[in-house]
């Protein structure tokens, strides 16, 4: 018999999940920042560009975290300390950086299919994706305000003109992260050397094809009105409250596992007692832990049960040498 059951969709409020793509020098980091200081109060900002953003600071209240390597892990890692300090908002500025500078995904692809032997980038893709996967689960179940700025390069395809020369046209701008990440976001803006943004993809009606020439207040309000809508949400907060609780069980953990799966909030980078897991990981800890423990009261509870059927035959036989001497 299946084990697939269907329930009712519902909308529930939502973090917002943007990212911003452009050339450099179009304004990403500055939008960022404009969206983000709309979006809440306490913003952390992930700088991969050597401290570029602090250029703001006397404009935005934010916080920085410079990186210098870019591993997935290291993402992962940031993650988990902005959401055990409480920020609202992170702003990854930008990316790029993961996917294409040190320690990025294309390194540790190369440095897999070396350790490997072979050189073959199948097999460095085999071991590096899981790296890479672990760390957009970060992101997107990070349990604030997201935003993603992305380096874009012009696409070129080389066709015959009319003389049947090949020559090169150009087809448009794509992020340099892997191919399709822009699926995973929500908000998805363009920005242009005018800082012209665009909307390009979007789940939010409102929003879809947007077209604003220096984005303001105005946009982050338009985005915190979408995602108010739909009945309140439980927090990866509640869900580590929950998990860590003294009177857990292990069969209320299984069912607070299932819950987080079914809103997507596994792959959130938590800290648990100082080391960074997946909130997935967190609740099977505990409810390991929970099992051990009712295991041994089980345990216990036999044993005292065998006690007590002990003694009741030792004084069942002491009665009958009594009866007897009587």
């Amino acid at each position: 018999m299946s084990t697939f059951t269907f329930t009712p969709a519902t909308k529930e409020q939502a973090k917002a999940r943007i990212a911003l793509t452009g050339p450099t020098g179009s304004g990403k980091t500055y939008t960022a920042l404009v969206i983000g200081t709309g979006l809440g109060d306490r913003i952390a900002l992930i700088d991969t560009e050597h401290g570029s953003a602090s250029k703001y600071a006397d404009e935005f209240a934010f916080d920085t975290l410079p990186l210098t390597t870019f591993e997935p892990r290291a993402l992962v890692e940031a993650l988990a300390v902005a959401a055990h300090e409480g920020y609202d908002v992170v702003i990854v500025d930008s990316l790029s950086h993961f996917w294409s500078g040190t320690g990025g995904m294309l390194e540790q692809v190369d440095n897999a299919a070396k350790r490997t032997g072979s050189g073959n980038s199948f097999a460095g893709w085999k071991e590096a994706r899981p790296l890479e996967r672990a760390m957009i689960d970060a992101l997107l179940a990070y349990p604030g305000q997201l935003i993603a700025t992305m380096r874009t390069k012009t696409e070129y395809v080389v066709e015959a003109d009319e003389r049947g020369r090949k020559v090169p046209r150009k087809v448009g701008l794509k992020p340099e992260q892997r191919e399709g990440i822009e699926y995973e976001f929500d908000i998805v803006g363009d920005l242009d050397h005018e800082n012209t943004l665009v909307i390009s993809k979007s789940r939010a009606k409102p929003l879809s094809g947007m077209v604003l020439h220096k984005p303001g207040p105005e946009f982050a309000e338009a985005i915190l009105g979408w995602l108010k809508t739909g009945k309140p949400a439980k927090s990866v907060s509640d869900y580590i409250t929950a998990a860590t609780a003294p009177d857990a069980t292990y069969d209320g953990l299984r069912s607070l596992y299932e819950e987080a799966r079914r809103h997507n909030l596994l792959g959130s980078a938590v800290l648990d007692d100082g080391e960074t897991r997946t909130l997935g990981e967190l609740i099977v800890r505990h409810g390991t832990e929970a099992a051990k423990k009712q295991d041994a009261r089980d345990a216990e509870s036999r044993a005292e049960t065998e006690r007590r059927t002990e003694r009741r035959k030792d004084e069942a036989g002491t009665g009958r040498r009594k009866d007897k001497v009587a």
